[in-house]
């Protein structure tokens, strides 16, 4: 029978929806659970179903099939402004998920398909007619993120589904609902179409109903029975690299991710189906981070059924999972991730075949045997299917990629091309290079580059890639003779191209024969890779044999694993590390959940180079292991036995007893955003504060954006706009409800210690960062430094993270080392002489600030206390008060808008006085021919001599910057927008009606053009003098005001698209880098770079998470040493892994004594200062300067300083420093200055002096 699919997605979106002060509750136009599931007409709609033999005829004689299962009320509620869908609340979809306490609700098959329960619901079928057909299997029906239908043991499940009557009819609804909602441009159908919602749905064909009916089942029927995805592969070439024909993307969602893959990246990933094979916790960590990622589509396979034991890894399961297929049990939890990726389900066997339907295939469980049986199929696919494999076994874990024969790497580092600007260029053979010093080259011997914009020697400007060598900071030589080309004038850019490689994989028989190099992680392990590549081979050996994986704590299934091991070593190896063996057999068959972290964030990186191109895959085997985790004192082999508990896997490698202390564990994360979430899901499954003794507190001061959902994975869209610590807390209890976890929405800072007080902190087992800037990290660092608690500290920047451990006594604080602070470009050259776009979109962000934010606070500040504020400024009487009042008479007077005609015609005059008048003024005071002091030319690089711009209302960007700046001063002024303000030829029209007054350039205009100056204002002899006339003049204007009268100062936000406030800073920014011919940009990258984005995924940020916490197994254990802990650099774009010990403190000394900064001496019992001078002269040492805070309580050359001798220092404190002392404080630290016996000053630790 000719096979027949239906690919049908609706969106239904009422009315109310968009009219939230008509309907603000969904739950009131919802239909109830009750009204469901007790139908007027029909009370058990199943009962329906199974009464009525042929449900297809039901169909197809009934014109309107929602009357069979719908009441009066309910039809009345669906046809709710001419839509059929009734949207339930996600409360109410849960009820009806619990009905019958399953999932397999489905009143009628049409009714089920029109009553849609979510906006972005997917319902696929692909069957044939007359042909067995499972809809527990076989039919997708996505209802929600909350809600996977499935109907299992039903006659239904043995009919067929529809007739070519009905489908005809549905593909008619599907195409007209389409074209109907393409109508309507109400943004939310507008950001649906963009994301490709109408485009992303995908085929999940399960091939075991296809070898039913073709006997074989060949490559050739395969891809018959999957057109769709067939044409895709061979559409394509080199993994399927595809653009995937879709919308743009959904950059308020994906801004940060954006930032490091790129548009076409995404849209490759856009275009994927990926696979995974094995759903415990390493494959539940993949295919979120894939999902969250947004491919095209995720199949889910297992045949296994959820164990206790599965709950110590996957995040997706609950007690009430256990005994449901894995794939089943994670489908609607995954789905809730991401509605635009389509995640579906096998849960029978999978056969090679298969693997056709999918760019990239992940086994995460599966033999040696038949992993060589699928990557052979994938290898010699064509074109070729990446195929990899990877396992987690206790504190061991391996990687496997094979991309194919031939695969191209298209980025390999993911870094922007370095640049350089010309200074020199000699006529040799080769010539010599040089470029202005203003940041390194970073070109490598043998990069191609290609130069533009060259004066004099235009040879090079014909875009022609050139090789270059002998590469140095500031110079190279190019592989060219330019002996005969014309001589170097000035000018020039030099940019790198990025190359392509092209990389060759083994398949997996003959790479575990020859493997090759293996990329270390840890360079005290070099030795390490070779025997567990031996390790995992006798594994699966031992597992085929036996059936079973080796016993928890048992020595003969360890000494047998050896056995084999050795065996299979064929004295290749000169050492096999018995001991190291063993405690791999212990621990393998448990998934812990810190390795299923760190894996799933390298492996899900690796989907995305499979599906992309972008960044340098493994080549080809990756071995780790942290045997440095487990407890530094041996364990019992009872201690090893399961308990029947959700930790029994994670017992199976540290013991009961070590998981009791994890339970018992007081824990303080600090920030839950998306390194914070990955933590609360880690601890909860670790079992970490889940103890009666055990407590987590968590708390950040931020909300919940819509940006954050592509890495927050605890975050849905309906929790935009909550506390992030409060949602993410509630999510990590429902992923283990023995988690002691307290919410809180407090700022952790000098301002909150009253909260954060000294009981809190002294309470505490452990700190772990989860923060996103340097000072507050640096705030909890000294805060960890002076209570003396382990602090963790990690972070990421796009494919890079990093972690450090920072542990009392062994390592050193997080601040005893810094970064060099970034390199800010001059004041100069930002405001009159940039070179790059970064210094344009400085320059327009300080803009957009000054006349929307500061300009009208000003305004403020001025009209709600005149008196105090001119007081003020006559009393500072510098420039910055001539400028502020200068800025406040413009606005009240020569600039005050009343319409949105003036605000049109302000804009206007900004791009006049911006583009073409301050153009003007600087080609006046500095000609193009204008040399410096010392007779040099005066526009050298790095210098770009400009040209003014001419306004005109046929360039689209000339009048998208009016509109943008106009709308934006009608809301600093409180001005309606009209609505033919949108229309370009009317506002075109308005834009004409501007005057724009003729300039004329002026002699003895001071330009700055020193790069050492801090400031654009020049003071002068006259500045009170002017400041007064201003002041004068203001008090005039503000007489002829309305009473109440101020403005609105507009702060940026850069991630509401709708505001116009990245387009008025892209818009500075590109009519100013068109004044210097420095290429422009795109409103997302200029939002990258003027709303200074963080590039961030969930890949890096899963692996960090995952390489702190094997570390916080070492913290809790409390027996480390320091050459036990790790910590990692790692660049998931290279790969590349660098772990190593933590530094050392410093160790100082005087006398016997030792101390590192790590120490605090305290003296108790409300000491006098006499008392605490003796105390430190016990010690031999003489304290002749004593301080509190910024006050000085004592120095010892001040006679008047004896008389405070006899006093309390807590009162010293009170009286000399006006030290307030909050009642929960019960100490205050001193610093002190001593002197040993030979007068050298002794720098001795913090002294803190106890009163309470």
């Amino acid at each position: 029978m000719k096979e027949t699919k239906i690919l049908i997605l609706i969106l239904p979106l009422l009315t109310a929806i968009m009219q939230k002060e008509m309907n603000p509750d969904l739950v009131q136009i919802s239909l109830s659970p009750k009204a469901i599931m007790q139908k007027e007409t029909n009370p058990d709609p199943l009962q329906m179903i199974e009464t009525n033999p042929d449900p297809l005829q039901m169909i197809e004689t009934n014109p309107d099939p929602l009357q069979m299962s719908l009441s009066p009320r309910e039809l009345e509620i669906c046809n709710y402004r001419q839509t059929l869908p009734a949207i339930l609340h996600p409360l109410s979809e849960i009820e009806i998920c619990n009905y019958r306490q399953t999932l397999s609700a489905i009143l009628h098959p049409l009714s089920a398909i029109k009553r849609l329960l979510h906006p972005a619901w997917v319902f696929f079928v692909s069957c044939k007619r007359q042909q067995a057909v499972g809809l527990d299997d076989r039919l997708h029906c996505l209802l929600s993120s909350t809600a996977f239908f499935q109907l299992d043991n039903h006659p239904l499940k043995n009919e067929a589904f529809l007739s070519p009557t009905v489908q005809n009819s549905l593909e008619q609804t599907a195409n007209d609902s389409y074209k109907a909602k393409n109508k309507q441009q109400h943004p939310y159908f507008t950001n649906l179409l963009l994301q490709g919602t109408f485009n992303r749905t995908t085929t999940t064909e399960t091939a075991d109903c296809d070898q039913k009916n073709n006997s074989g089942g060949g490559e050739s029927n395969n891809n018959n029975n999957s057109s769709e995805v067939a044409d895709h592969h061979n559409s394509t070439s080199n993994m399927g690299f595809e653009d995937g024909n879709l919308q743009d993307i959904d950059e308020d969602l994906h801004s940060r991710q954006l930032a490091v893959y790129g548009r076409e990246t995404m849209r490759r990933l856009f275009a994927s189906n990926v696979l995974i094979s094995g759903m415990q916790g390493l494959g539940a960590e993949i295919a979120k981070n894939l999902i969250l990622a947004g491919v095209k589509s995720v199949t889910l396979h297992d045949e296994g059924a959820v164990e206790l034991w599965d709950l110590s890894s996957n995040f997706l399961f609950s007690e009430n999972d256990v005994g449901k297929n894995r794939a089943l049990a994670s489908v609607q939890k995954l789905q809730e991730l991401n509605n635009a990726v389509l995640v579906s389900t096998l849960p029978t066997k999978l056969t090679k075949e298969q693997l056709s339907n999918f760019q990239a295939v992940v086994f995460t469980d599966i033999d040696l045997k038949t992993a060589i049986e699928f990557d052979d199929y994938c290898h010699n696919h064509q074109p070729p299917i990446a195929f990899i494999k990877t396992e987690v076994r206790g504190l061991f874990g391996n990687i496997f990629c094979d991309f194919g024969p031939e695969f191209t790497v298209l980025d390999v580092d993911g870094e922007e091309p370095h640049t350089g600007i010309i200074a020199s260029i000699s006529n040799d053979n080769p010539a010599l290079i040089t470029c202005v010093d203003d940041e390194r080259l970073g070109f490598q011997d043998g990069d191609l580059v290609v130069f533009s914009e060259i004066h004099g020697m235009t040879e090079l400007n014909d875009g022609k890639p050139r090789k270059v060598k002998s590469c140095r900071p500031y110079s190279f030589f190019l592989e060219e003779d330019t002996t005969n080309f014309g001589t170097y004038v000035r000018g020039g850019i030099v940019t790198q191209v990025k190359q392509s490689k092209i990389l060759n994989f083994k398949p997996l028989k003959e790479a575990l024969k020859s493997p090759g190099e293996f990329l270390l992680s840890d360079f005290a392990k070099f030795d390490r890779p070779p025997l567990l590549h031996l390790a995992f081979q006798a594994l699966d050996k031992f597992v085929s044999e036996s059936g079973r994986f080796p016993v928890p704590g048992s020595e003969d299934d360890a000494h047998k694993l050896i056995n084999i091991a050795d065996n299979m070593n064929e004295d290749k190896l000169d050492d096999i590390n018995p001991k190291l063996l063993k405690h791999f057999a212990y621990g393998a068959r448990a998934v812990l959940n810190p390795m299923a972290a760190m894996f799933g964030g390298i492996v899900g990186q690796e989907v995305v180079k499979a599906c992309s191109g972008k960044f340098h895959p493994l080549n080809q085997f990756f071995y780790f292991d942290s045997i440095e985790s487990l407890p530094s004192q041996p364990l019992d082999p009872n201690d090893y036995k399961p308990l029947n508990s959700r930790y029994d896997a994670q017992i199976s490698v540290f013991g009961a007893k070590f998981q009791k202390k994890l339970e018992d564990t007081r824990s303080f994360l600090v920030g839950s955003g998306a390194l914070g979430c990955e933590f609360l899901k880690n601890l909860a499954l670790m079992g970490v504060s889940c103890g009666a003794q055990g407590k987590l507190t968590v708390t950040d001061d931020d909300v919940i954006e819509k940006s954050n959902l592509s890495r927050q994975f605890l975050f849905r869209d309906w929790n935009i706009g909550q506390a992030k610590s409060t949602v993410a807390a509630t999510a990590a209890s429902l992923i283990n409800p023995r988690l002691q976890i307290e919410a809180l929405q407090n700022r952790v800072g000098p301002e909150t210690e009253n909260v954060f007080n000294d009981t809190f902190w002294e309470n505490l087992d452990v700190v772990v960062n989860a923060l996103d800037n340097v000072n507050a990290r640096l705030y909890v660092d000294q805060r960890c430094l002076y209570f003396q608690k382990p602090l963790l500290e990690s972070g990421t920047l796009g494919a890079k993270c990093n972690t450090q451990m920072v542990i009392p006594h062994l390592t050193e604080n997080y601040g005893a080392s810094r970064d060099p602070p970034e390199k800010q470009a001059p004041m100069c050259t930002v405001h009159s002489f940039p070179h790059n776009i970064d210094h344009c979109l400085t320059w327009a962000r300080s803009e957009f600030e000054g006349l929307l934010e500061k300009t009208p606070s000003e305004v403020n500040a001025y009209l709600s206390n005149p008196g105090e504020y001119t007081s003020g400024m006559r009393n500072a009487g510098d420039a910055q008060a001539r400028d502020n009042l200068e800025r406040v008479l413009e606005c009240l007077d020569r600039e005050r808008c009343e319409s949105f005609q003036d605000c049109i015609s302000w804009a206007r005059l900004k791009f006049e006085d911006y583009f073409c008048n301050r153009m003007k003024q600087l080609i006046f005071t500095f000609p193009e021919d204008a040399a410096t002091s010392t007779g040099a030319p005066f526009w050298s690089a790095p210098k770009r001599f400009p040209r003014p711009l001419e306004f005109s209302v046929s360039d689209p960007s000339h009048l998208h910057f009016v509109l943008s700046g106009a709308i934006l001063r009608a809301e600093t002024f409180g001005i309606p927008i009209p609505d033919w303000a949108k229309n370009p030829k009317k506002l075109a029209e308005a834009v004409d009606r501007v005057i724009v007054p003729d300039f004329q350039p002026k002699q003895g205009v001071r330009i700055e053009t020193d790069e050492n100056a801090t400031t654009l204002s020049s003071a002068s002899i006259d500045d009170s003098a002017v400041i007064d006339q201003l002041i004068n003049k203001i008090e005039q204007v503000r007489k002829s005001l309305p009473s109440k009268y101020a403005m609105k100062p507009i702060q940026f936000e850069k991630d509401d698209d709708t505001n116009y406030h990245m387009d008025f800073i892209a818009g500075l920014a590109n009519m100013r880098a068109r004044n210097y011919s420095i290429p422009e940009v795109d409103k997302l990258r200029a939002k990258f770079i003027a709303g200074r984005i963080i590039p961030a995924i969930a890949t890096s940020t899963a692996m960090a998470t995952g390489l702190v916490c094997l570390e916080l197994y070492k913290v809790i254990d409390g027996g480390h040493k320091v050459e036990d802990y790790r910590n990692t650099f790692a660049n998931l774009a290279l790969p590349l892994f660098s772990m190593a010990e933590p530094v050392p403190p410093k160790v100082m000394k005087h006398q016997d004594m030792t101390w590192t900064v790590w120490d605090r001496w305290t003296i108790k019992g409300n000491p006098t200062l006499r008392e605490l001078i003796k105390w430190l002269a016990d010690k031999g040492l003489d304290a002749y300067s004593i301080s509190c805070g910024s006050c000085l309580l004592y120095n010892s050359m001040f006679p008047r300083h004896k008389d405070r001798m006899d006093k309390k220092v807590v009162d010293l404190a009170r009286d000399v420093a006006k030290m307030e002392i909050p009642e929960y404080r019960r100490h205050l630290d001193l610093m002190v200055a001593c002197e040993d016996e030979e007068e050298n000053d002794i720098d001795i630790p913090q002294v803190s002096v106890y009163f309470r």
